[in-house]
């Protein structure tokens, strides 16, 4: 499965939204260093329940706009 994603770091509480068809999702992890990158991985595995192995981040590793593929679902 192949989602588009706004991500917004440094948010009071990690959040999956779907705002006008758009999907934001709100992390709390700043956008230094990967770090917001890599709690988004461990949080869309919690949130889907698959494993973090399954997550990747094809496209916008340095961008808010990102382009993920969870391969098992």
């Amino acid at each position: 499965m192949i989602l588009d994603v706004k991500v917004v770091p440094g948010a009071k509480k990690n959040l999956f939204k779907q705002e006008a068809g758009q999907i934001k999702i709100y992390l709390t992890a700043p956008p230094l260093e990967g770090k917001a990158n890599a709690l988004l991985v461990r949080f869309l595995a919690e949130h889907f329940n698959v494993r973090k192995q399954d997550i990747e981040i094809i496209k916008g590793l340095k961008s808010r706009r990102k382009t993920i593929n969870i391969k098992s679902i």
